[in-house]
């Protein structure tokens, strides 16, 4: 199953990509009159959905025609990462047999033994506080962010014309975020916080999506139960189903996993989570992984 055994429309994830407009428009207009913090609050999940659902677009959703379907997020309410970048950077990642590696997984938080060995110490911290849930949250927007900008930055130095083009629309669209927000009753810095966030929530989805592993296929997670975090992730929960059948609808992820879930857990050989309550409970304080990869082999 995948994006073209849908109909001409994905009806599920357009009047989802409606509501959360919907939500955003009411954080930033009507609530931040009734109540900033809550403004704030409200804002940032929508912001989380609306990444969550930028993810099911680069998939194929929700229409079979790709210009129509970046279209509709092209607006980059979370600020910091062009859409274009997010795509391609995103379906790289997917290359299963790369991921987590330091350097053909983009997506990949850990670093090359040998990079670390000769790293000062600061920024030794910095990361290792990073590897926490708590450092995640707090401080991993800011570091995925700057690292992933500043690689883009060197390419676009030496010639890169696909990525230069791809921060111009960002700009474009950051251009019509701004003056929407400046038209609004949110202020500025609220919405600064709102997609920090937003970011920080994010983190949560990703934190232990893929562990480092010498079998491609047990390298990526289940995480059971719940229901408002799988909701904002769109179900990215079952992350190893979503590896499987990357085009699949994100509503049908579920029950997908429910009909093959003995295959699933065989196939990732039992990486899995009762629910985000105990990823909480195991690593807000504590890294789960070392920051060096522990399978690295010399390049």
């Amino acid at each position: 199953m995948n994006a073209r055994d849908q109909g001409p429309v994905d009806w599920p994830t357009l009047l989802l990509l409606v509501a959360c407009y919907a939500v955003w428009g009411l954080g930033i207009t009507w609530l931040s009159t009734v109540w900033l913090p809550l403004a704030i609050a409200v804002t940032a999940v929508a912001i989380t959905l609306h990444s969550s659902l930028q993810h099911e677009v680069l998939h194929g959703h929700p229409f079979r025609i790709r210009l129509l379907n970046e279209a509709t997020v092209f607006l980059p309410l979370g600020l910091v990462f062009p859409y274009g970048r997010f795509r391609d950077s995103h379906l790289a990642h997917h290359r299963d047999e790369f991921l987590t590696d330091p350097y053909d997984d983009p997506e990949s938080n850990f670093q090359d033994p040998e990079a670390w060995a000769h790293m000062v110490r600061p920024l030794r911290w910095l990361l290792r506080f990073n590897n926490t849930l708590l450092g995640r949250m707090v401080v991993g927007p800011a570091v995925g962010a700057i690292v992933f900008i500043a690689k883009d930055f060197r390419s676009i130095a030496q010639g890169d014309r696909a990525i230069l083009r791809d921060y111009l629309l960002h700009l474009a669209g950051l251009i019509i975020v701004a003056r929407i927000v400046q038209g609004s009753d949110m202020p500025g810095w609220a919405y600064l916080v709102s997609a920090y966030v937003g970011m920080s929530i994010l983190k949560i989805r990703t934190y232990l999506e893929h562990r480092a592993h010498d079998l491609a296929r047990c390298r990526t997670v289940i995480i059971d139960g719940g229901v408002i975090l799988p909701f904002l992730f769109l179900n990215n929960n079952l992350h190893v189903v979503h590896h499987a059948k990357p085009n699949v609808a994100w509503y049908k992820l579920p029950a997908l996993y429910r009909a093959n879930r003995d295959e699933y857990l065989r196939r990732n050989e039992g990486y899995r989570y009762a629910s985000y309550a105990e990823v909480f409970r195991r690593y807000f304080l504590k890294a789960k992984d070392p920051v060096p990869h522990p399978n690295m082999r010399a390049r």
